[in-house]
């Protein structure tokens, strides 16, 4: 049996899989290996053993582990990155003997989308990311730049552009007055959570929805939308190989507007070959 686990700040989905079939699958809290606290660490690992036990399967079932998370990239013949350790050595007091891989969420949606062949493989969810990859590995990453410099495509920068636009006036009253009566949009109000507070992404991407449910009702929304992927297709994604490369596309958000996408791209020479909610289906694929 293998364990693959794919964590971001807030959750981490884990399954284990036994000769590509998944045998179980559950969540846990996130464990961001970059930037989080090392003490949340022990308590969400015993967490994730005791469930394994729940369900019949004991430390010594496993045989290998593959760890997926945000900002986790190995230097070079470094096994356990430097950010990992504290996390390895809490893996280690239950599964001492085994193969433990670390590696990024950009890797983990090449494999997913791409498996073991060359291909493009973008992220397209809250945030948005991309890479080049050959097959074995990451060969050419445009930076995302984050959600203030870049981040193009993505949820939060579409509720950026939108929330910038009604800020100015900018967004015509058939669709500034309906917002205004579901949100605050009080010039303060807005200000604090984007400059204040300390989810600043996660509150501007949760205008995405409502936004994407009136694309194709206005014309406004529909072209805010679509210059959003064109902005993620001129600025990351022209600059891989796209004419010999297939795209693949990880997220939510990117599977939600996979229709979208895929008529964009098609403007600019591009093909789709797969679109993923999330990266587990393709991953326990890859490493079966």
């Amino acid at each position: 049996m293998i364990i693959i686990a794919e964590s971001g700040a807030t959750k981490c989905d884990w399954v284990v899989a036994d000769g590509g079939q998944v045998r179980l699958r559950f969540k846990t809290l996130g464990l961001n290996v970059a930037t989080g606290a090392v003490s949340v660490i022990p308590p969400v690992v015993q967490e994730a053993v005791n469930t394994l036990k729940e369900n019949g399967i004991s430390c010594s079932d496993v045989r290998e582990i593959h760890f997926y998370a945000a900002g986790l990239i190995p230097v070079r013949d470094e096994k356990v990155p430097e950010m990992a350790k504290p996390l390895d050595a809490v893996l280690r007091e239950y599964f001492p003997d085994i193969d433990i891989e670390y590696a990024s969420d950009l890797l983990d949606a090449a494999r997913a989308v791409c498996g073991r062949e060359k291909g493009i493989a973008a992220i397209l969810g809250t945030g948005s990311n991309s890479c080049f990859y050959d097959g074995e590995k990451i060969v050419k990453n445009v930076r995302s730049a984050g959600f203030i410099l870049g981040d193009e495509g993505g949820g939060t920068r579409l509720g950026r552009l939108f929330m910038s636009d009604i800020l100015k006036g900018l967004v015509p009253a058939d669709v500034a007055e309906p917002f205004a009566k579901e949100y605050d949009v009080d010039y303060m109000t807005v200000v604090r959570n984007v400059y204040k507070s300390e989810t600043p992404a996660k509150y501007l991407g949760s205008f995405a929805p409502w936004i994407m449910a009136r694309y194709g009702k206005s014309d406004y929304v529909t072209r805010l939308v679509e210059q959003n992927f064109r902005d993620f297709i001129e600025r990351a994604l022209k600059q891989y190989d796209v004419a010999n490369c297939p795209v693949g596309v990880v997220g939510g958000f990117g599977y939600a507007c996979r229709e979208i996408l895929q008529r964009v791209g098609a403007e600019y020479g591009i093909r789709f070959s797969v679109f993923l909610p999330e990266p587990m289906e393709g991953l326990v694929k890859y490493h079966s």
